[in-house]
């Protein structure tokens, strides 16, 4: 009988996180995907990732509305106990052999609580990293409530190790999101118009000459300063004689705060050399970023996917304070001036060495091939 993977998706980088998981598992023989699609993954504001999937042709099993409108910390908890209450009912339908959860958002608490106590094993994408704010707390907490642990690097590893975690429970498996890295590594010249194909909002740019990515997402812990702290982004990337492609933040405390600022910047400056986006599909986004001279913000796709690719950046603030990088990135304050610097010292250095850091594209065979042979904890159970 073939095991069945309950795989729970709840925001856009979570897909894009999981998508050569999801192929393997859907090919392996012994494996059956049951796909979840949940939280800001299913709303229009945060680019609608749920459309991706589908187009890419994974069958959803299910659907869980969860998120509670205010992006402040109140609400995050509140859509953390919503979606501990949907999830259960969904696991109790579905009833899974096993429940993967990715990363360290707050929904990814919501699932692992929820599959934990309905005896459920869970496997954790990702586990042993550190980062700044409340992720790192949420990313641990996950770890301890998982029964199989897929970890990018032996530093992760290593950490879920003195966890109390047991050997045969951890696999270094890479990162899935460096699959896709690598599959466009044959073709990764930008063979498509991004204006075109996703719209966006902002004056269409000529990006032949070079362009700069930015994604800057509110810290949850310094959520009362998220607009100061895009505000001081956007003046910095304004005074660049280069187009700029930035996309929306995710759907966290202080991005209300972020969308404030943003706007109330478009509105006040008219800039002309910005141009907003959603949301691409993650293949899309990829080529974009490694045809771009430099990626702005703090997502951890200039500490994972631009490592691999080589991609400049600059990270700015404390959100992947002390996550594992490469050489690509520079690490900078809030402050416009070190932000301006930062992002010349990278137009002047160029393109970096590839780094595999995080794995070298074959993340999605290794966490499926795991799936299907791992021990799971329920079944040790089982046998007293």
């Amino acid at each position: 009988m073939r095991r069945k993977v309950c795989v729970v998706i709840t925001a856009r980088p979570s897909y894009s996180r999981i998508k050569t998981a999801l192929r393997a598992i859907v090919e392996h023989p012994d494996l059956e995907l049951q796909l979840v699609v949940a939280a800001s993954a299913l709303l229009d504001r945060y680019g609608t990732a749920v459309n991706y999937i589908e187009k890419d042709g994974f069958p959803i099993a299910a659907r869980v509305y969860m998120v509670l409108e205010g992006e402040n910390p109140a609400s995050m908890a509140k859509t953390t106990g919503i979606g501990m209450l949907e999830l259960a009912t969904v696991f109790d339908n579905l009833k899974p052999d096993v429940v993967v959860t990715i990363a360290d958002r707050f929904e990814t608490l919501a699932t692992a609580v929820a599959a934990s106590y309905m005896n459920i094993p869970v496997a954790h994408i990702q586990g042993g990293e550190v980062t700044g704010s409340i992720d790192e707390k949420v990313r641990h907490a996950v770890t301890k409530l998982a029964d199989v642990h897929l970890v990018s690097t032996a530093g992760a590893a290593e950490r879920v190790r003195k966890m109390g975690e047991e050997d045969r429970k951890i696999y270094i498996t890479g990162c899935p999101s460096i699959d896709l890295a690598a599959e466009i590594s044959g073709n990764p010249d930008l063979d498509f118009n991004p204006f075109e194909r996703y719209g966006g909002v902002g004056d269409l740019q000529q990006l032949d000459n070079g362009y700069l990515v930015v994604m800057q997402h509110p810290v949850t812990t310094e959520h009362e300063r998220a607009r100061q702290h895009v505000m001081e982004t956007l003046e910095a990337i304004y005074e660049f004689d280069m187009p700029a492609l930035w996309f929306w933040p995710n759907v966290d405390a202080g991005s209300d705060g972020t969308s404030n600022g943003i706007r109330s910047f478009r509105e006040m400056y008219r800039p002309k050399n910005l141009h907003f986006f959603k949301n691409m599909e993650p293949t899309d986004f990829l080529k974009l970023l490694y045809s771009s001279k430099c990626l702005i913000g703090n997502s951890s796709v200039g500490i994972r996917e631009c490592s691999f690719m080589g991609v400049p950046v600059v990270n700015i603030g404390t959100r992947q304070h002390g996550r594992e990088r490469g050489s690509n990135v520079l690490d900078v304050g809030y402050s416009k001036d070190d932000i301006a610097s930062a992002v010349n010292s990278q137009l002047s250095n160029g393109r970096y060495e590839p780094n595999d850091l995080y794995g070298n594209g074959d993340a999605g065979k290794r966490i499926s091939d795991v799936l299907a042979d791992a021990p799971l904890e329920i079944e040790k159970r089982l046998t007293y």
